[in-house]
Protein backbone atom coordinates (compact mmCIF):
# COMPACT_ATOMS: atom_id res chain seq x y z
CA UNK A 1 0.00 0.00 0.00
CA UNK A 2 1.17 3.63 -0.33
CA UNK A 3 0.31 6.42 1.68
CA UNK A 4 1.41 9.96 1.78
CA UNK A 5 3.15 11.79 5.18
CA UNK A 6 4.32 14.35 7.18
CA UNK A 7 7.10 14.45 9.77
CA UNK A 8 8.67 17.53 10.73
CA UNK A 9 7.01 19.63 8.30
CA UNK A 10 8.17 17.65 5.43
CA UNK A 11 5.64 15.53 2.88
CA UNK A 12 6.71 12.14 1.37
CA UNK A 13 4.77 8.78 -0.12
CA UNK A 14 6.20 5.69 1.48
CA UNK A 15 5.32 2.15 1.00
CA UNK A 16 2.89 0.76 3.98
CA UNK A 17 4.00 -2.62 5.46
CA UNK A 18 2.01 -3.47 8.84
CA UNK A 19 2.51 -0.97 11.01
CA UNK A 20 5.84 0.27 9.46
CA UNK A 21 6.31 2.99 6.19
CA UNK A 22 9.50 3.37 4.00
CA UNK A 23 9.88 6.42 2.54
CA UNK A 24 12.11 9.14 2.37
CA UNK A 25 15.26 7.46 2.84
CA UNK A 26 14.50 5.91 6.23
CA UNK A 27 11.78 3.39 7.61
CA UNK A 28 9.42 4.86 10.56
CA UNK A 29 6.76 3.56 12.42
CA UNK A 30 3.68 4.58 11.18
CA UNK A 31 2.60 6.13 14.89
CA UNK A 32 5.81 8.50 14.46
CA UNK A 33 3.81 9.97 11.34
CA UNK A 34 0.74 12.62 10.25
CA UNK A 35 -1.20 10.37 7.98
CA UNK A 36 -2.33 12.83 5.11
CA UNK A 37 -4.91 12.11 2.06
CA UNK A 38 -2.96 9.89 -0.06
CA UNK A 39 -3.32 11.41 -3.21
CA UNK A 40 -4.07 15.89 -4.19
CA UNK A 41 -6.51 15.05 -7.34
CA UNK A 42 -6.92 17.85 -9.42
CA UNK A 43 -10.61 16.55 -9.65
CA UNK A 44 -12.50 14.09 -7.96
CA UNK A 45 -15.37 12.50 -10.37
CA UNK A 46 -18.67 11.63 -8.15
CA UNK A 47 -20.59 8.51 -9.49
CA UNK A 48 -24.24 9.07 -7.92
CA UNK A 49 -26.80 5.80 -7.61
CA UNK A 50 -24.62 3.10 -8.66
CA UNK A 51 -25.86 0.84 -6.11
CA UNK A 52 -29.39 -0.24 -6.53
CA UNK A 53 -30.90 -0.23 -2.76
CA UNK A 54 -29.59 3.38 -2.49
CA UNK A 55 -31.26 4.69 -5.29
CA UNK A 56 -34.17 2.86 -3.74
CA UNK A 57 -33.62 4.36 -0.64
CA UNK A 58 -33.90 8.08 -2.60
CA UNK A 59 -36.73 6.97 -4.33
CA UNK A 60 -35.06 7.61 -7.80
CA UNK A 61 -35.18 5.67 -10.86
CA UNK A 62 -32.10 3.21 -11.51
CA UNK A 63 -29.91 5.02 -13.92
CA UNK A 64 -28.86 3.65 -17.36
CA UNK A 65 -26.00 5.19 -17.35
CA UNK A 66 -23.45 6.65 -14.73
CA UNK A 67 -24.75 9.82 -13.26
CA UNK A 68 -21.45 11.49 -12.68
CA UNK A 69 -20.34 15.16 -10.99
CA UNK A 70 -17.31 16.50 -10.09
CA UNK A 71 -15.86 17.52 -6.14
CA UNK A 72 -13.33 20.55 -5.95
CA UNK A 73 -10.29 19.14 -4.85
CA UNK A 74 -10.18 21.66 -1.79
CA UNK A 75 -13.08 19.42 -0.51
CA UNK A 76 -10.43 17.34 0.44
CA UNK A 77 -8.95 16.23 3.84
CA UNK A 78 -6.78 13.32 5.40
CA UNK A 79 -7.65 10.79 7.91
CA UNK A 80 -8.23 12.26 11.30
CA UNK A 81 -9.07 15.66 9.93
CA UNK A 82 -12.47 17.35 11.02
CA UNK A 83 -15.44 17.48 8.68
CA UNK A 84 -17.05 21.03 8.75
CA UNK A 85 -20.77 21.45 9.21
CA UNK A 86 -21.76 24.51 7.08
CA UNK A 87 -24.31 26.65 9.29
CA UNK A 88 -26.50 26.99 6.03
CA UNK A 89 -27.20 23.38 6.08
CA UNK A 90 -29.75 21.51 8.13
CA UNK A 91 -28.97 17.78 6.79
CA UNK A 92 -25.30 17.27 6.43
CA UNK A 93 -25.00 13.33 5.41
CA UNK A 94 -22.43 10.52 5.24
CA UNK A 95 -21.68 8.51 2.13
CA UNK A 96 -18.81 5.83 2.66
CA UNK A 97 -17.25 5.23 -0.68
CA UNK A 98 -14.90 3.30 -2.65
CA UNK A 99 -12.06 5.45 -4.61
CA UNK A 100 -10.40 4.67 -7.79
CA UNK A 101 -6.79 6.45 -8.25
CA UNK A 102 -5.42 7.01 -11.23
CA UNK A 103 -1.83 6.68 -11.67
CA UNK A 104 -1.37 7.82 -15.51
CA UNK A 105 -2.91 10.85 -17.44
CA UNK A 106 -5.34 8.87 -20.11
CA UNK A 107 -8.09 9.85 -22.62
CA UNK A 108 -10.58 7.30 -24.33
CA UNK A 109 -8.94 4.13 -22.06
CA UNK A 110 -9.87 0.46 -23.28
CA UNK A 111 -8.20 -1.30 -20.36
CA UNK A 112 -8.40 0.70 -16.85
CA UNK A 113 -6.03 -1.89 -15.34
CA UNK A 114 -3.93 0.22 -17.57
CA UNK A 115 -4.14 3.55 -15.81
CA UNK A 116 -5.30 2.75 -12.23
CA UNK A 117 -2.77 3.08 -9.57
CA UNK A 118 -4.91 1.76 -6.55
CA UNK A 119 -7.73 2.30 -4.36
CA UNK A 120 -8.85 3.95 -1.31
CA UNK A 121 -11.79 4.94 1.16
CA UNK A 122 -13.98 8.38 0.15
CA UNK A 123 -16.60 9.55 2.41
CA UNK A 124 -18.90 11.77 -0.39
CA UNK A 125 -20.22 14.21 2.75
CA UNK A 126 -23.27 15.64 1.20
CA UNK A 127 -25.45 18.43 2.40
CA UNK A 128 -28.92 16.85 1.47
CA UNK A 129 -31.36 19.69 2.00
CA UNK A 130 -28.85 21.95 -0.38
CA UNK A 131 -28.77 18.83 -3.36
CA UNK A 132 -32.51 18.76 -2.78
CA UNK A 133 -33.53 22.39 -2.85
CA UNK A 134 -30.65 23.32 -6.07
CA UNK A 135 -32.76 20.37 -7.62
CA UNK A 136 -28.70 19.75 -8.76
CA UNK A 137 -25.30 18.26 -6.86
CA UNK A 138 -22.15 20.93 -7.15
CA UNK A 139 -23.24 23.20 -4.15
CA UNK A 140 -24.28 20.32 -1.89
CA UNK A 141 -20.68 18.30 -1.82
CA UNK A 142 -18.71 20.80 -2.70
CA UNK A 143 -17.89 22.45 0.94
CA UNK A 144 -14.51 22.58 1.86
CA UNK A 145 -13.38 19.26 4.21
CA UNK A 146 -16.35 17.29 2.06
CA UNK A 147 -14.27 14.67 0.60
CA UNK A 148 -12.25 12.74 3.52
CA UNK A 149 -9.65 10.35 1.96
CA UNK A 150 -7.54 7.47 2.71
CA UNK A 151 -6.31 6.27 4.58
CA UNK A 152 -3.87 4.74 2.03
CA UNK A 153 -3.60 3.48 -1.60
CA UNK A 154 -3.70 -0.46 -2.25
CA UNK A 155 -2.40 -1.26 -5.22
CA UNK A 156 -3.29 -4.90 -5.07
CA UNK A 157 -7.56 -4.46 -4.13
CA UNK A 158 -10.03 -6.39 -6.22
CA UNK A 159 -12.43 -3.98 -6.70
CA UNK A 160 -15.20 -6.08 -8.29
CA UNK A 161 -15.23 -7.65 -4.43
CA UNK A 162 -14.48 -5.55 -1.58
CA UNK A 163 -16.67 -5.10 1.65
CA UNK A 164 -17.70 -1.62 2.21
CA UNK A 165 -18.40 -0.77 6.17
CA UNK A 166 -19.69 3.19 7.21
CA UNK A 167 -19.70 3.20 11.01
CA UNK A 168 -21.17 6.04 12.95
CA UNK A 169 -20.00 6.82 16.70
CA UNK A 170 -19.46 3.24 16.72
CA UNK A 171 -22.56 2.43 15.37
CA UNK A 172 -22.98 0.28 11.69
CA UNK A 173 -24.62 2.07 9.29
CA UNK A 174 -23.93 1.00 6.21
CA UNK A 175 -22.90 -2.39 5.20
CA UNK A 176 -21.97 -3.86 1.32
CA UNK A 177 -19.78 -4.95 -1.10
CA UNK A 178 -18.93 -3.49 -4.28
CA UNK A 179 -20.18 -6.72 -6.10
CA UNK A 180 -23.60 -4.55 -5.91
CA UNK A 181 -22.30 -2.07 -8.22
CA UNK A 182 -24.30 -1.05 -10.71
CA UNK A 183 -21.38 0.21 -12.54
CA UNK A 184 -17.79 -1.33 -12.23
CA UNK A 185 -14.50 0.19 -12.04
CA UNK A 186 -13.59 -0.89 -15.25
CA UNK A 187 -17.05 0.28 -17.09
CA UNK A 188 -16.74 3.70 -15.09
CA UNK A 189 -13.04 4.82 -16.04
CA UNK A 190 -14.16 4.15 -19.91
CA UNK A 191 -17.14 5.80 -19.49
CA UNK A 192 -15.37 8.92 -17.44
CA UNK A 193 -12.43 9.09 -19.83
CA UNK A 194 -14.51 9.67 -23.32
CA UNK A 195 -15.73 12.89 -21.20
CA UNK A 196 -13.09 14.06 -19.90
CA UNK A 197 -8.80 13.23 -19.18
CA UNK A 198 -7.84 12.03 -15.93
CA UNK A 199 -4.81 13.35 -15.03
CA UNK A 200 -2.30 11.15 -12.23
CA UNK A 201 -3.39 11.68 -9.09
CA UNK A 202 -7.58 12.48 -9.96
CA UNK A 203 -10.23 10.24 -8.08
CA UNK A 204 -13.44 8.33 -9.34
CA UNK A 205 -15.31 7.55 -6.05
CA UNK A 206 -17.70 5.07 -7.17
CA UNK A 207 -21.03 5.93 -5.19
CA UNK A 208 -22.58 4.76 -2.17
CA UNK A 209 -24.56 1.84 -0.68
CA UNK A 210 -27.55 2.32 1.30
CA UNK A 211 -28.20 3.82 4.78
CA UNK A 212 -26.76 7.03 3.91
CA UNK A 213 -27.69 9.04 7.13
CA UNK A 214 -27.22 12.43 9.24
CA UNK A 215 -24.27 13.53 10.65
CA UNK A 216 -23.79 16.13 14.09
CA UNK A 217 -21.51 17.83 15.43
CA UNK A 218 -19.58 15.67 17.91
CA UNK A 219 -20.12 12.41 15.24
CA UNK A 220 -17.23 10.27 14.75
CA UNK A 221 -17.82 8.45 11.24
CA UNK A 222 -15.26 5.27 10.06
CA UNK A 223 -15.28 3.89 6.56
CA UNK A 224 -13.72 0.73 6.38
CA UNK A 225 -12.83 -1.04 3.07
CA UNK A 226 -11.29 -4.47 3.63
CA UNK A 227 -7.86 -4.59 2.01
CA UNK A 228 -7.86 -0.56 2.46
CA UNK A 229 -8.60 0.20 6.09
CA UNK A 230 -10.17 2.88 7.92
CA UNK A 231 -10.95 6.06 7.04
CA UNK A 232 -12.13 8.29 10.46
CA UNK A 233 -12.87 11.03 10.79
CA UNK A 234 -14.89 13.42 13.54
CA UNK A 235 -17.56 16.39 12.99
CA UNK A 236 -17.26 19.98 13.78
CA UNK A 237 -19.41 22.66 13.86
CA UNK A 238 -18.51 25.98 11.57
CA UNK A 239 -18.41 28.09 14.34
CA UNK A 240 -15.67 25.55 16.12
CA UNK A 241 -14.18 25.66 12.58
CA UNK A 242 -13.95 29.50 13.35
CA UNK A 243 -13.05 29.64 17.08
CA UNK A 244 -9.72 27.40 16.46
CA UNK A 245 -8.99 29.12 13.12
CA UNK A 246 -8.96 32.46 15.59
CA UNK A 247 -6.75 30.76 18.39
CA UNK A 248 -4.49 29.43 15.44
CA UNK A 249 -3.97 33.30 13.97
CA UNK A 250 -3.20 34.87 18.00
CA UNK A 251 0.47 35.93 19.15
CA UNK A 252 2.18 34.11 21.51
CA UNK A 253 2.31 35.36 24.62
Amino acid sequence: MIGRFNLHNETFLGTVEGTRVHGNGSTYELSELRVLAPTCPGKIVGVGLNYTDHARELATKVPEQPTIFLKPSTSVIGPGESIVHPAISSRVDFEGELAVVIGQRCATVEDSNRVVLGYTCLNDVTARDLQIEDGQWTRSKSFDTFAPLGPFIATELDPRNARIVTRVNGRQRQSSNTRELIFDVDYLVRFISRIMTLEVGDVITTGTPAGVGQLRAGDSVDVDITGIGTLSNNVISEQDEKLSATNCLKPHV
